[in-house]
This record gives C-alpha cells, sequence and structure tokens, in this order.
C-alpha cells in the first residue's frame, strides 16, 4: 500500500469536498428561497385572497433582494456552524474522543482486555515506525466498532468499543487496529475531521426546523388562543425541518462519495499491518454474527459514523452508507468465505479470561518487545543472532541473546509507561552520551526536574548505555504516551530541562537534535500552540536550498566519502545542480529550520526526499542503524512516517552484514 499516494489522494479528496459542500450550500440556499416566497405568499399581503393565486402570485413575492440576504444568511450560518465545530474537533483526536464519552486507557490497566489492547496499538505502532497513539475506551458501547481521530500523527488517537474490547480475540483486534492505523497514516483522519465539520453546517437548519417545531408545540400548549404567528411557527418549522432532511440526502451523498473506498483500502493496510488477511476478516464475521453488531449508540455517533471501523447505525436498505457492505468487505479479504457469520457468545463485564494461553497472549509486555526487536531485526537495525557480547549455549543453561535483549527492552518499556520514568528514560539518552559532564548534569536533573527524577536516571543509565544505534528511539515512541499525561507546567520544565542538558557542552551534535526534535515535534501539540504545517511545496525544484542543505548535513554525518554520497542522492532526485556543501557552512540551526522547510512540501514528494536523505547518509552505499535512525527522525519532523513505502537499500547489521530490507 503506498500510503503518500494514499496521502496525496486525501488531499485530492478535499477539494472534491469543497465542490460538493459548495454545490450543496448552493441547493440550500435555493430551497430556503423558495420556501421563504412560498411561505410569505401564503402569509403576507399577497395571498390567496387578494388576488395572487397562482403562479404569478408565487412570483410576485420574488425579491433579489430577498434572495441575497437569505444567500447570505444561510453561507453564513453554514460557515459558522462549520467553523465552530471544526475548531472544536482540530483540537486533536483527545477531544473528539472524550466527545463520544471515551476514557483513555493508560498502561499497567488493572482490566486484562484493556491491557492486551493497549498492548497491541504499542505493538503496532513500533512496526509502524510512527509514535504510539493515546488508547480510549468508549465503556458503554456493547457494539463492536473503533475509530481513529485527529489531524496529524502526533495528535492521533484511536478509540475502541467496549463490545470490540471484550468479544474480539487478540488476532481479530490487531486486524481492527491496524484498519485504524492506516487511516492515520492515509491521511484520512482529517480529512473525516473536515468532513464532519463542513456536514455538521449543511445539516444545522433541520435542526433549526426541530427547534421551531419543538418551539411551536411549547406556546400552543401555553396559550389555547392561537395566534397566526404560533400558527405559522410550525409550519416554518416543518419547511426548514423539510430543507434539513434535504441536507442530510447531500451530506449523506457526499460521506458515501468520499469515504466509502477508504474502507476497503484500510483493510488492505490491515493486512498489510498484520501480515494477516484473517484477522481482520475474522473481526468482519463476528460483527455479521453478533447481535448489536457495530452498532454505536454515542450521541454524536451518526455525524461521525463515517471515521468508524463499521456502521454504527443499521439499515436495511441505504444507498449513501459511508461503509461497504460487510459481505463485500469479507470477500475481498477472504475468497473462500463460505457466507457463514461467526456467532459469539457475549463476554459481560465482570468476567476475565479462562484459559492460560488468553493470559499468555493479553498480559505483559512480551509482545511488545518481541514487536520491537523483531521490526528492528528485519530493517537490519540490530543482529539478534550475530551478538558476539551476548551469544550463549542454550544448552549449557545460559541466557541467549533473544532473552538478554528482551529483559532489557522489557525493563525500559516498563519505565517508559510511568511519566516520570519517561522523562528519566529521555534523560538518559543524553547522558549517557558524555561522561565527563555527567556530575554536572545530574546535578542540573537535581535542580530544575522533579523529585526522584535524578534517582530515576540514575537507575535507568546502565540498561540505555547498552543499547545501540537503531534501538533508541523506539524506546523513545513507547515514551511518548506516558509523557502525554503530563501538565503542562511539568512539560515546560521537561522541555526546558532538556535544551539546559543539550547546551550544557555548548554545542549540539546530531543526535541530540534529533532527540529534542523527536520529543517537540510529538508533544508540543499537546500543551502548546503550534501552527499546522501546510503542502506548498509541489516542485523540489522550489525547495532546492533546504534541500541542498540537508543532503550536505547528512553527507558529512558518515565516515565514508562525503562526496559520493551526496552525488548518489543528488542521482535520485534528478538535481544534478545541486554541489556539496562545505562542513563549516553547515550549522545544526540552519539544518532544523530546512528540515522544517521539506516538511511543507506535497505528500508525493516526502518519499524521493526521504530516500535521497538515506542515500546521502550512506558509508560507502550501505545505511547503518544510525544512519536510519537520523533519517528517521527527519522524516517525523516532517510528519512522514516512515512506513514499508520507503525502499533504503542496503543495510549495515550489526554482524557487519548487507541485505536489502523494507523501511
Amino acid at each position: 500500500m503506498d500510503f503518500f499516494a494514499q496521502q496525496d489522494q486525501a488531499r485530492r479528496n478535499t477539494r472534491l469536498l469543497l465542490v460538493l459542500f459548495s454545490f450543496a450550500v448552493l441547493l440550500l440556499i435555493l430551497l430556503t428561497n423558495g420556501f421563504i416566497t412560498a411561505f410569505l405568499w401564503l402569509q403576507g399581503e399577497y395571498n390567496l385572497y387578494s388576488g395572487g393565486s397562482g403562479l404569478s402570485g408565487y412570483l410576485a413575492q420574488f425579491s433579489w433582494e430577498r434572495f441575497l440576504t437569505v444567500a447570505f444568511i444561510v453561507v453564513s450560518v453554514v460557515g459558522l456552524v462549520s467553523m465552530v465545530n471544526w475548531l472544536q474537533l482540530a483540537s486533536g483526536g483527545k477531544a473528539v474522543a472524550e466527545s463520544m464519552g471515551g476514557r483513555q486507557i493508560l498502561a499497567g490497566s488493572g482490566d486484562f482486555f484493556e491491557q492486551r489492547c493497549h498492548n497491541i496499538v504499542q505493538e503496532l505502532a513500533l512496526a509502524a515506525n510512527m509514535p504510539v497513539p493515546a488508547l480510549y475506551l468508549l465503556p458503554d458501547e456493547r457494539g463492536i466498532n473503533a475509530f481513529a481521530a485527529g489531524t496529524k500523527t502526533t495528535d492521533a488517537v484511536v478509540a475502541v468499543t467496549r463490545g470490540a474490547v471484550r468479544q474480539l480475540t487478540r488476532e481479530e483486534m490487531q486486524g481492527v487496529i491496524g484498519h485504524e492505523f492506516s487511516h492515520i497514516l492515509n491521511g484520512d483522519m482529517r480529512l473525516g475531521i473536515r468532513l464532519a465539520a463542513l456536514l455538521k453546517g449543511i445539516t444545522f437548519i433541520g435542526d433549526v426546523g426541530h427547534i421551531l417545531l419543538r418551539a411551536g408545540s411549547y406556546r400552543r400548549g401555553f396559550n389555547a388562543r392561537r395566534s397566526e404567528s404560533s400558527a405559522a411557527l410550525p409550519l416554518l418549522g416543518l419547511g426548514f425541518l423539510f430543507i434539513g432532511s434535504i441536507g442530510a440526502f447531500a451530506a449523506g451523498f457526499i460521506k458515501a462519495a468520499i469515504s466509502r473506498q477508504k474502507e476497503y483500502l484500510a483493510d488492505a493496510s490491515a493486512v498489510q499491518f498484520t501480515r494477516s488477511s484473517s484477522g481482520i476478516a475474522d473481526a468482519l464475521k463476528v460483527i455479521g454474527g453478533f447481535i448489536p453488531g457495530s452498532l454505536v449508540h454515542t450521541a454524536r455517533a451518526n455525524e461521525m459514523g463515517h471515521i468508524f471501523f463499521g456502521e454504527v447505525t443499521h439499515h436495511i436498505w441505504n444507498p449513501f452508507a459511508t461503509h461497504p457492505p460487510l459481505e463485500k468487505r469479507i470477500h475481498r479479504l477472504d475468497g473462500n468465505w463460505d457466507g457463514n457469520f461467526i456467532a459469539r457468545r457475549e463476554v459481560h463485564l465482570k468476567e476475565t479470561p479462562e484459559t492460560a494461553g488468553d493470559i499468555e497472549a493479553g498480559i505483559g509486555r512480551e509482545a511488545v518487545v518481541l514487536t520491537a526487536l523483531a521490526s528492528m531485526a528485519v530493517r537490519g537495525d540490530i543482529d539478534l543472532q550475530g551478538d558476539a557480547d551476548f551469544s550463549a549455549d542454550a544448552s549449557e543453561g545460559t541466557v541467549t541473546t533473544e532473552e538478554r535483549k528482551s529483559a532489557r527492552f522489557n525493563d525500559l518499556v516498563t519505565a517508559a509507561q510511568d511519566p516520570l520514568g519517561a522523562e528519566a528514560l529521555v534523560i538518559a539518552l543524553l547522558l549517557v552520551r558524555d561522561r565527563q559532564l555527567r556530575e554536572e548534569a545530574l546535578n542540573l536533573v537535581a535542580e530544575q526536574g522533579a523529585n526522584g527524577l535524578k534517582d530515576q536516571v540514575l537507575e535507568l543509565a546502565p540498561l540505555v548505555e547498552q543499547l545501540a544505534a537503531g534501538e533508541r528511539f523506539p524506546i523513545v515512541a513507547c515514551a511518548i504516551p506516558a509523557l502525554k499525561t503530563m501538565s503542562t507546567p511539568q512539560y515546560r520544565q521537561f522541555k526546558s530541562t532538556l535544551l539546559s542538558l543539550i547546551r550544557l557542552d555548548k554545542q549540539t551534535d546530531i543526535f541530540e537534535w534529533c532527540l529534542f526534535q523527536l520529543v517537540r515535534h510529538y508533544l508540543d501539540g499537546e500543551f502548546l500552540r503550534v501552527k499546522t504545517e501546510r503542502p506548498r511545496y509541489s516542485h523540489l525544484a522550489k525547495v532546492r536550498g533546504p534541500l541542498r542543505l540537508v543532503l550536505s548535513v547528512l553527507a558529512h554525518q558518515g565516515d565514508g566519502d562525503s562526496a559520493i554520497a551526496f552525488q548518489a542522492a543528488q542521482t535520485e532526485l534528478g538535481m544534478e545542480e545541486l554541489s556539496l556543501m562545505p562542513l563549516a557552512e553547515c550549522s545544526i540551526s540552519e539544518f532544523s529550520r530546512a528540515v522544517h522547510t521539506l516538511a511543507e512540501c506535497y505528500p508525493l514528494l516526502k518519499p524521493r526526499i526521504l530516500k535521497a536523505m538515506a542515500l546521502a547518509a550512506t558509508d560507502d552505499g550501505v545505511v547503518s542503524a544510525q544512519d536510519r535512525e537520523l533519517v528517521e527522525a527527519d522524516a517525523a519532523v516532517m510528519t512522514c512516517p516512515v512506513t514499508p513505502d520507503i525502499d533504503y537499500g542496503p543495510t549495515e547489521n550489526d554482524s557487519g552484514s548487507r541485505e536489502t530490507t523494507v523501511g
């Protein structure tokens, strides 16, 4: 699945959405004017009893001045309602999840099912090389459903219903979560938020009709002698209700036109993430055989139905359904399906798993750790079999390489689940790099950091010291959800401490820049008001200067011939006019500004830029784990998750062997 092409398609669909939205607003203007003209024809000065009957009487009530006034009012109301909804929903996925009654599932949850789901989200995030999104639960929903919400990967959340958490097996839940991850990477989340905000503006006139009908009913109850105005109120309400139904019809058409095909793509992406089609296919079969199905009752479910995994309402026939029929989705995933759904007994709140297999599959962080190790091993960042320091003979009762690395990761992942431990983990990554300033740095942590932070850093430092290049940033990704639970003052203090530690030696190296940018990029949006980056550059020629600087810095980082590495990047981009800048002219501050400029390129340009970055960072044509770490940090700043779409070419693992891998 080409996620960058899908991101570009999401951008194009935004244009389609605006065109369809404009037509819908125009239709509402025409209908509203037609209804008001008819209302005045019956109630006004030129009514049926004053000789204004027929079409001529109706047309006599038409006025271009009134038409433009009504058009202005409709556009203003629709625009205002859409803008208010956009401001509410665009604040991040957290606001969307909480508006539907969601509560966050934190690490270490005492509930078996919640902890299993939390582990799955971590596993897939590590496998996809993206920050771990926050996980929310809709505790009152029996139906099996889920959704991803947010405007970018850094503020994304995944929400699941109680029915999904309790009814699905681990493999089925992996398929559902993988489906939602694809919406995050494809850029569908932001499109879904825009869709919800704009369509709320279209259907708002129908809401006004409901209000007028209820107001008319209220007045009749308290006024036995109905005036003409009170009699007209229900008629006006019915008219607006009818116009609103047309708006809802148009909204349904727009949802179906934009959302339906996305579900097929997300299903296919889930197979790519999980390496199995049976998980998501079986999840769909369970929905078909489960009495509550995928039904969601929360107040905003229908409005936000297009972002869910399955249909939130049941219809005998719905030509404008936002999701394809279950049968079609299943047949695309399982060509041998016999047409029978999976019937499963409902698991109630107080029930817990009974088998040891269930407990082993759901509790603990071993699956998360092994997924991280396997992902890095496949990419060539680490070599589980060839580590001389950890190699051992299992027959002699010694610990194997996998067990040693898994135990180390398990301890670090455990620490990363706690906010203080997550802070200490990030700080320890800085401290272990400079032994000469360690004592001074620890004193600074004790002065500026939270109580107990210094002790936690000292405890984690020996474990962090054993991490090799390629193992460090996955651990940081595990710490992001815990860091997001800090208060704003705590985050400001944490960020200030990081900057003080980086500036302690009066110079900033590339690793320190990468680490700080990862933390800032993933967390600033959670605590601070940040400007959303929008695509501005559609051609590489428009970012020639930033490209030259970034590629030059990366080329000078390697131990090989920087000129040869730079030339390879040039060839990849087809920009022979670029020249390698001298190292003295490449500052970290200018490098940072250049990377942020490249973040404003259009989605389809970013994989080419990342491939060129990888080539520039190589040593003799081989991508080391440290090189990958640097490129992936740049990718995060560019809001461009490193996915299987990017081929880094030859990769050198810890044993020195070279192999072609997929990032």
